[in-house]
């Protein structure tokens, strides 16, 4: 019986992946020159889907870098009316700011096309306590979308501690923060991302500035953003697309992808990011197509 489900197991990806392009160590096609490694999906048929949620840090640009290919693929997305959704673990900026960034980079993009881990937070909060109330760690980008959404800023006896990215991040809010969490205010992230890529090199991610206040509270954070299922609904429904007809592009193996796994949309991991071809193993899931960078998307 286990010989036979062996073989049934066998003759299936046969099946889906033929001998001539098939790597059953590794479970990779390398479908040519500049057309990416495929596991599960063809370039072809990423090509073909309607619409595309797409990360920003380390698939756009790094710090104030435009990444090589960008501009190609977004006027690709235009001209041939793809929907689509910048959809960013960063809880920095809003949205406008966003659009003012790829702006000063040379990019064109309206900014309805922009979707936050802050908003997603701003929305999940509003969703559980109406009205409450924060103590924040974060920039304007974080604030500004509580406050959109009713909440107010409370240094004494907040509902909730929010963290997100933060330039200002001190041991002196860091105690306030453990100390209000330990009093009863519930721990919130905007992501779990634990670095987060520049220009030289990478800085420390929202989940690595609060984890001090898990190790000294034993509160376990919740995290909104990727990969949550939750901001993928949001996207979806921004997009008002299907996951069928949907395909999500990142850099992040540990956000990015899982997310589309878990929400059931296809996959394409690009390696002008976090992710290389060295550590993609490391991880128990596979993306569905593995590309160089966005620029390899629109074809030549």
């Amino acid at each position: 019986m286990f010989l036979e489900l062996v073989q049934f197991v066998h003759r299936s990806i046969l099946r889906m992946n033929p001998p001539s392009v098939y790597n059953s160590r590794f479970g990779l096609h390398l479908v040519g020159e500049n057309k990416g490694e495929q596991i599960v999906i063809s370039l072809e048929k990423v090509r073909q889907k309607q619409a595309f949620i797409c990360d920003m840090d380390g698939v756009i640009y790094h710090g104030n870098k435009l990444l090589p290919g960008v501009k190609e693929f977004i006027d690709w997305l235009y001209l041939e009316k793809k929907k689509f959704v910048f959809l960013t673990n960063s809880s920095e900026r809003s949205p406008k700011e966003l659009q003012q960034k790829l702006f000063r980079l040379g990019l064109t993009v309206e900014e309805e096309h922009f979707y936050t881990s802050a908003l997603a937070t701003a929305v999940f909060l509003h969703s559980q306590l109406p009205g409450g109330s924060a103590y924040v760690i974060g920039e304007a980008g974080l604030i500004n979308a509580l406050y959109q959404i009713g909440y107010s800023m409370n240094e004494i006896n907040p509902d909730y501690v929010v963290v997100g990215e933060s330039r200002t991040y001190t041991y002196e809010n860091l105690t306030k923060a453990v100390n209000l969490v330990r009093k009863g205010a519930k721990l919130i992230g905007t992501n779990p991302d634990l670095t987060g890529p520049i220009e030289n090199g990478i800085v420390p991610g929202t989940g690595s500035l609060i984890a001090p206040i898990e190790m000294s509270t034993g509160s376990k954070a919740y995290f909104v953003g990727k990969p949550n299922p939750l901001i993928m609904r949001s996207a979806l429904k921004k997009l008002q697309s299907t996951r069928e007809e949907t395909a999500i592009i990142g850099d992040r193996m540990d956000t990015d992808i899982i997310s589309g796994i878990e929400s059931e949309i296809d996959t394409v991991l690009v390696l002008s990011g976090v992710s290389s071809r060295d550590n993609i193993g490391q991880f128990a899931y596979q993306p569905g197509l593995i590309l160089d960078g966005v620029g390899e998307i629109p074809g030549p």
